[in-house]
């Protein structure tokens, strides 16, 4: 009995057909699986990074205190003339500062003359070119902080001020 040549060629494609299913199937799992390990490296992060904050808990030098919520110690605006590069320019500026604590905010306002001091001989250094750019004004952040972290006594411990945000920046 000769086989039927139109039953064979229906039974090529369907076993044809079950293999790029099963290839089909794979491939989703395959991009399913991928997509959720991605996922999950971000959202956890590197270990690098997972080990980072255990590392600064250990150095802080107040271990066994619980930490004080951050204080925020709005500082007066500066009007202060900039460097001349194309005629008279100047800045004005207003800033909060961030400080750790009541403590700390309390002994900034205490010496908030030094601390105006050193900020408008910082700015009155400044060229309006070098704080125009948003790197610019990132970089004065970081000097400010610097200036303010400074001890007010000889030998004193530095402040506590985690960081600069400015509320005002116009240049003219």
């Amino acid at each position: 009995m000769k086989a039927d040549p139109k039953a064979d060629a229906a039974a090529a494609p369907a076993a044809g057909g079950k293999s790029k299913l099963f290839i089909m199937i794979g491939a989703a799992v395959l991009v399913l699986g991928l997509g959720g390990g991605a996922g999950w490296y971000f959202l956890h992060g590197s270990g690098a990074e997972a080990a980072e904050p255990a590392k600064k808990d250990h150095g802080s030098k107040k271990k066994g205190k619980k930490e004080a919520p951050p204080e925020y110690l709005a500082i007066e605006p500066f009007t202060v003339n900039l460097q001349p590069e194309n005629g008279d320019q100047y800045l004005r500026v207003a800033f909060t500062l961030q400080v750790d604590g009541a403590e700390q905010a309390e002994h900034i306002k205490t010496n908030m003359a030094k601390v105006r001091s050193r900020v408008l001989l910082l700015l009155s250094g400044k060229k309006a070119s070098e704080i125009n750019t948003v790197e610019g004004k990132q970089q004065l952040a970081g000097e400010i902080l610097a200036a303010v972290k400074t001890p007010f006594e000889s030998h004193g411990d530095d402040q506590d001020v985690s960081d600069v945000l400015f509320t005002e920046f116009i240049i003219q």
